[in-house]
């Protein structure tokens, strides 16, 4: 049985991020209906690659829109449609839940609703670089050459597009006992800032300086990209574990003596890196790729090589999770799809068809139209009382956190947001390692207060008898157990799958691990930009021609976390129609490469292979990132000729607009280099914000590549209560970075800080377990 089997949802949108969403929930079996304008159908079958002929031609509609059916309908009969729906995704922001109470409806828009209109444009570059991303990509930047893109076309919309599905998956399962519909507000911007709440948070308390340069969100140290004999590798390197492996690995030679064992923790400079990487360069650009990281990960060096599309295909990796599935398309024949980086043990994703032709089904769906549909049945309520009331769709959920840094605590901090009472295992002994992280008080690190607002800690000890059998007690009145520890570790503390099935059996188990939790390469560690070099998306950002750049290193893990949270939300969905519980396998480095999944479905597809991209776009010209007066720069996409002349007029650019070499959009994609270096010396007479707001006022997509401090003083994002105030220990309120959504009718409370260490002791062994606290925690309301 799929886990979403028996829900139907309409889907309105035909953007990517909507047919993204759509994509996640119709992956999981629900029923998804595209409606689709006759003619020329959805916006994406006509984006590149455009292969077949006429609207089947699209490679990027075919991945987006596997297992959906294609309708073509009146608007009556669209009304009528929607009424027999679960949910509905849109990409515009239409109130239809007062003639629809019991329907969830998900609108996603470039800035939320609300904005002005001049923004309903933008594409995601725009986004990318609203969202402060783009301006700190790639990291440690040439601040000569523009801020990037992101990997692959797309980043911001798939972003957007998980988001949704979380939120609509969530929704659901609060219908299921409320009754009651929702209306769902996505900003991509808002979306691709909170994945960013470990960075920002430190920033917008002022803890730690915006300093409003390319560098904001680096760190500091030698972790980088280093050519070898086939191509690349990355080496992340940050404790002195790491750095007694590489001078192992290294074979201690002389040069090495020059460095302190102690130097990554304390005395990092700029020489210091520069010499050392000038060193590795000399030892790994002999090597290949795969040897020099399978020798370093045996020393336990996070090593790793710089996958491209054709790597992931052959990787034993992908092959044995079964990552890539064979699809057959009528027009654009065979070809390798990615599938969805978490395996479902009991309901997994299937692509059991193609993406649809346009209004293939039409004469089914109005056959059934008026059919009796009854939904799913709840087999399995278990709503859990909580100490506090405080709404939102997952009240009642009660989830175990074993959880430590950024990945598996973010998923925490979805779940929370979105109403569940989620539990943080921790001890005084061993406490969470953010809590060491950026101070000197564990109560007050700001990574750990900036990832965990509305989280409870309890101090248990598992590795003690008594603690292990408390930890126990609450799993088995619990719903879910998130954990994000190494390999091998849940199993050698006896809390496998198994034996959490053995104390409650329909528990859902969900693992967060870099290749996930078996496999061939299951052993090897890594952090965040580890992941992106091993799923394809780091060979994606850099300057055509240029070596491997990828995004901002501090890019991956709440994503990672934001993936772990969605599956978390259909195997209860599933756990609530079927009874049964399950694990649930999710990996970083396929979470990653999904957000590039229409690139790899292209190289198939052409043959092309992938490469740097620059701010390159196979739709749009011109299409990137332009310097200006004040030291900005302006992200400009151009979709058509209509857009170019505009562009030109605003910039007083006769010149260029009556310049036969940019007359059309194939011919200005030709001559692309030129048209990049004239614009250059023109916006370089206008400060950034202004040309913007001029661009879009004439209907051009462009926004200001936003810095730190753009953001964390962007009055959109406070106007959506994206950035809000919680208690404090010591300040009495604190700004976080809160949810990317909005809610209108069940709206999670959020107002908790995050927790000192065993704060929550006596109220989880007291009044969930019954036992009284052992610890003296303290407890606050």
């Amino acid at each position: 049985m799929s886990a979403l089997s028996g829900l139907r949802v309409v889907e309105l949108a035909d953007s990517v991020a909507g047919e993204y969403c759509g994509k996640l929930l119709a992956d999981f079996g629900a029923e998804v209906i595209k409606v689709e304008p006759p003619g020329c159908g959805s916006r994406t079958r006509a984006m590149a690659p455009v292969i077949g002929a006429g609207p089947e031609g699209s490679g990027l509609f075919a991945y987006l829109n596997t297992n959906k059916q294609s309708v073509v309908l009146d608007t009556g009969r669209v009304d009528r449609l929607i009424g027999t729906a679960d949910a509905v995704i849109e990409d515009r922001a239409t109130d239809w839940s007062a003639r629809y109470p019991g329907v969830v409806f998900c609108s996603i828009t470039p800035f939320g609703s609300g904005m002005p209109t001049e923004f309903d444009n933008a594409k995601s570059i725009n986004v990318f670089h609203a969202s402060g991303w783009g301006y700190h990509t790639p990291s440690h930047a040439d601040p000569g050459k523009p801020p990037l893109q992101g990997p692959g076309r797309f980043l911001a919309d798939y972003e957007a597009g998980l988001d949704a599905a979380l939120c609509i998956a969530a929704s659901l399962f609060g219908r299921l006992h409320t009754g009651r519909g929702e209306a769902i507000d996505i900003s991509q911007q808002a979306v691709l800032v909170s994945r960013a709440d470990c960075i920002l948070g430190r920033l917008v308390t002022g803890e730690v300086p915006a300093e409003g340069d390319r560098g904001d969100y680096d760190q500091a140290g030698p972790a980088s990209f280093f050519a070898c004999a086939d191509g690349f590798v990355y080496l992340y390197m940050t404790s002195r574990a790491h750095w007694t492996g590489v001078k192992q690995l290294l074979g201690q030679p002389d040069w090495l003596d020059a460095f302190d064992d102690d130097w990554l923790e304390f005395s990092v400079t700029a020489d210091k890196v520069a010499e050392f990487q000038r060193g590795f360069s000399a030892w790994v650009r002999h090597l290949g790729k795969d040897d020099a990281a399978d020798a370093a990960q045996r020393l336990g060096v996070p090593l790793v090589p710089v996958n491209g599309a054709a790597d992931l295909h052959r990787s034993p990796q992908y092959r044995h999770r079964h990552f890539f599935q064979r699809v057959h398309h009528p027009v654009l024949g065979d070809a390798e799809y990615p599938t969805v980086p978490y395996a479902l043990g009991a309901s997994p994703a299937v692509i059991t068809t193609a993406a649809p032709l346009l209004g293939q089904h039409t004469a089914s769906v109005l056959e059934r139209l008026d059919a009796p549909r009854p939904g799913p049945a709840v087999r399995s309520a278990q709503p859990k009382p909580s100490r506090a009331s405080r709404g939102g769709p997952l009240a009642g959920v009660r989830v175990v956190e074993l959880t430590k840094v950024w990945a598996g605590p973010y998923a925490g901090k979805l779940l929370a947001l979105l109403g569940a009472e989620v539990i943080k295992v921790e001890t005084a002994g061993s406490p969470e390692e953010m809590r060491a992280y950026g101070g000197t008080d564990i109560n007050h690190a700001p990574f750990f207060l900036s990832i965990n607002p509305e989280i409870l800690s309890v101090d248990l000890d598992i590795k003690s008898a008594e603690g292990m059998a408390r930890l126990r007690e609450l799993i088995a009145c619990s719903d879910v157990v998130v954990n994000n520890l190494r390999p091998g570790a849940m199993e050698r503390q006896r809390l496998g799958y198994r034996e959490l099935a053995a104390i409650k059996p329909d528990i859902i188990s969900v693992s967060i691990k870099m290749w996930g939790n078996e496999g061939p390469l299951g052993h090897q560690t890594g952090y965040a930009p580890c992941f992106a070099a091993l799923a394809g998306i780091a060979s994606l950002v850099g300057y055509p021609g240029g070596p491997p750049l990828g995004t901002s290193m501090r890019y991956g893990d709440s994503t990672v976390g934001a993936a772990a949270a969605y599956a978390a939300v259909v195997a209860l969905l599933h756990r609530e129609f079927s009874g049964e519980g399950q694990f649930v396998d999710v990996s970083a480095v396929e979470t990653l490469s999904t957000m590039i999944g229409d690139s790899l479905v292209a190289q198939t597809l052409t043959g092309n292979p992938l490469g740097p991209m620059g701010n390159r776009h196979p739709d749009m010209c011109p299409h990137g990132c332009y310097p200006c007066s004040d030291g900005g720069w302006v992200a400009v996409a151009v979709a058509g000729d209509a857009e170019w002349r505009r562009l030109c007029a605003v910039l007083d650019a006769t010149a260029l607009a009556g310049d036969p070499r940019y007359a059309t959009t194939a011919a200005r994609q030709r001559h692309a280099e030129a048209l990049d270096a004239a614009l250059t010396d023109l916006t370089r007479l206008h400060d950034a914000e202004g040309l913007a707001h001029r661009l879009r006022a004439a209907g051009v997509p462009a926004t200001k590549s936003a810095t730190a401090l753009d953001v964390i003083a962007d009055q959109g994002l406070w106007d959506r209560e994206l950035y809000r105030f919680v208690s404090d220990h010591r300040e009495g309120q604190r700004p976080i970075v809160g949810a990317s959504w909005r809610l209108a009718r069940s709206p999670a409370l959020v107002a908790r800080g995050a927790p000192d260490l065993g704060e929550d002791t006596d109220y989880v062994l007291g009044a969930i377990l019954g036992a009284g606290s052992r610890t003296g925690g303290a407890d606050r309301t």
